[in-house]
């Protein structure tokens, strides 16, 4: 069984006749949910929105990158529900983006890096410039963008300005594909340029989602839910799905049925056991899930119990929050580590100004971004309340690396030596 290690564009897993777990009817989801313009999908790293967002783009467009997309989803799920949902496939233009190299230690930086970007992804749409549909000054601004030469305030309007482009070209109103939205933000926050960045992104996102008559719908994924208010402000035809709801929930994560199919595949079966201690845990609304970059390491390892998603990553933000925080925030977290669960209020909408010195966000940011999970769920007039607890032994691994950090930090030998063997 050849299972894709690393691979997040989709027709280079269906070219190399990998084996993948069939998330396709994802799209049919997608697609039956035209009532909403703007969906927003938040998922821990490594949970395989990458993946599920290259294969709506090479559902969605005739041609990517260059290539064609026919017949790339032959035997798969979506094709075997007919005309209703066929008729969508190859017929739309796409935008895709992706802000996951958007990342830097200062604001001119990571300006720099959103103006190669787009000028990646007017590149990709070159055609345009020879379209007799395009005005001069439509082309000028294109080569503006092109060669890297424009000011903010253009790249604030680019995205907006090529599904206009896109329209005036094809006909057709494009789709809007945008993946780890929210890294610049957290590279922003970490490093201390948090407020022109969300002014930057707030106009950008602002010009091309809100009241565009030029865009068929968009689907932008990340890790976190950043408040409407700092970013999505003013968009009334957004929805946000997060891991406390069932919606899409099977299609972030291997379910159950999943992990025990694979493991039967490549004779692991008697190691079930121990692999849903170390990589399961997720309760994406009613659905239970596994960690897929774990499951597909463990097995690409012939079973080796490691820490394999911890370890793609630095877990910066993670770090600092935990490193920096109130004695009454840890006297809580060692609660978690000595098995307990812990009640708390969750806010979908995390502010990062607020993790210092608000509790509910340092727990919701922990929650959202895969090192605690959901036990249970009661809803009241102040938003969910959610039980939570450690994941899995893979998460506990990196929290035993931060402990080492706080006896660092001032706690004491007596502190450490309790806790050191988790």
């Amino acid at each position: 069984m050849k299972l894709p290690v690393g691979y997040d564009n989709f027709k280079d897993i269906i070219d190399k006749q990998l084996d993948i777990v069939d998330k396709t009817l994802w799209i049919k989801e997608i697609l039956d949910d035209s009532a909403t313009q703007v969906v927003v999908i938040t998922r821990p790293r490594r949970f395989g929105k990458t993946l599920n967002l290259s294969m709506l783009h090479y559902f969605l467009a005739s041609e990517a990158y260059g290539q064609s997309t026919k017949g790339l989803f032959e035997g798969l799920k979506i094709a075997a529900l007919g005309d209703e949902y066929r008729r969508h496939q190859g017929q739309y233009p796409v935008i895709f983006i992706t802000f996951k190299d958007v990342k830097d230690h200062g604001f001119e930086h990571v300006l720099q890096k959103i103006t190669i970007l787009m000028a990646k992804i007017y590149r990709e749409h070159r055609y345009l410039l020879s379209s007799s549909h395009l005005t001069e000054e439509d082309k000028r601004f294109y080569q503006d963008i092109l060669n890297e030469k424009c000011a903010q305030s253009q790249l604030e309007v680019a995205i907006e300005k090529l599904t206009f482009y896109l329209f005036q070209h094809h006909g057709i109103k494009p789709w809007l594909l945008v993946d780890e939205y929210d890294t610049p933000i957290q590279s922003a926050y970490v490093h201390g340029y948090y407020e022109p960045m969300i002014s930057l992104l707030r106009g950008m996102f602002g010009a091309a989602l809100k009241t565009n008559p030029y865009l068929e719908r968009a689907v932008i994924t990340g890790i976190l839910r950043v408040a409407k208010e700092s970013l999505f402000s003013g968009l009334n035809n957004l929805k946000v799905y997060s891991l406390i709801h069932s919606r899409y929930g099977q299609y972030f994560g291997f379910t159950e049925e999943e992990v025990a199919d694979l493991l039967k595949k490549v004779q692991l079966e008697e190691k079930s056991t121990e692999i849903r201690d170390w990589y399961n845990g997720y309760q994406m609304g009613n659905w239970t899930v596994y960690n897929p970059w774990s499951i597909v390491n463990c097995i690409h390892e012939q079973g080796e119990l490691a820490l394999h998603w911890i370890n793609t990553s630095d877990n910066q933000i993670i770090k600092n929050l935990l490193t920096h925080s109130s004695e009454s925030f840890r006297t809580q977290f060692e609660d978690l580590l000595a098995g307990k669960t812990l009640e708390k209020l969750i806010d979908e909408n995390v502010v990062f100004g607020d993790l210092t010195r608000d509790e509910s966000a340092a727990w919701s940011l922990l929650l959202m971004a895969g090192y605690l999970k959901v036990t249970g769920k009661r809803q009241t007039e102040r938003g969910p309340y959610c039980l939570l607890s450690i994941p899995n032994r893979e998460v506990r691994g990196l929290y035993a690396r931060i402990i080492e950090q706080w006896l660092l930090n001032g706690h004491g030998p007596e502190w450490f030596e309790k806790h050191k063997a988790l």
